[in-house]
């Protein structure tokens, strides 16, 4: 396998005074699929933003294609290849769902063409002079994937997808990221829904009190079963 796309060392981070994370250690392969597991409140979303500079009291390493991304300021990690699609989606919501796909700047080449995600997402298509206020949160959730894909990005950071969705949009959901897996994007995956995530994950990093505390392939789910048991209660 190549290097890794994404390398996470020692990473601490801070809300305020409050210690979130504890020293993460983890890697992502390009072309991988990836999922942070555990229970809320363990620091998987904390990781997601610390990656990004969201959370800008922050120590350890953060590499991306060979570039640490630690002390690079917000707006210039957007720009390295990295796409985070938050839980709470950020569509805005006075824009239609055409205005919304075009508003992210393109970061590197490569991206969808607006016709090639209609195809994707034929649902958004149907809806493309929609404002975002009347879209279904299944709907709002393939938006906000579906614009970061034109600009480019070689990785998709995205926090609990499914969460709160049917379960016809969460099958539809899973469908959507194993396409962009087999086009080679990487993602790295916090989720909730262990079944979703096990139908579509490589590997498993298991998370508690903010830190990484065991990483799997897939193929080694059942001998987890245990500690999966104890950590996420499933």
């Amino acid at each position: 396998m190549s290097e890794p796309l994404l390398t996470v060392r020692d990473l601490h981070a801070w809300y305020g005074e409050g210690h979130a994370l504890h020293g993460v250690d983890f890697d992502v392969m390009r072309g991988e699929t990836v999922t942070l597991l555990g229970r809320n409140g363990v620091g998987k979303t904390t990781t997601l933003r610390a990656i990004m500079g969201l959370i800008r009291k922050r120590t350890g390493s953060v590499t991306f294609n060979g570039k640490d991304l630690i002390r690079l300021p917000l707006h210039r990690v957007a720009h390295q290849g990295i796409g985070f699609v938050p839980e709470e989606r950020g569509i805005f919501a006075t824009l239609t769902v055409d205005e919304n796909l075009i508003l992210p700047p393109v970061v590197a080449k490569g991206g969808m063409s607006v016709e090639e995600i209609f195809e994707l997402f034929p649902n958004l298509k149907e809806r493309r002079n929609s404002q975002g206020t009347k879209l279904s949160g299944g709907e709002q959730q393939m938006l906000a994937i579906a614009r970061i894909l034109r600009t480019g990005v070689e990785m998709l950071l995205l926090d609990e997808p499914t969460e709160g969705l049917a379960p016809v949009i969460v099958q539809r959901i899973g469908e959507l990221l194993a396409t962009l897996k087999k086009r080679g994007m990487t993602i790295l995956l916090v989720e909730q829904n262990f079944r979703f995530a096990a139908r579509i994950a490589d590997r498993f990093y298991l998370m508690d009190h903010g830190r990484v505390v065991e990483g799997f392939p897939v193929g080694e789910l059942a001998a987890h079963t245990e500690k999966l048991h104890e950590v996420l209660g499933v």
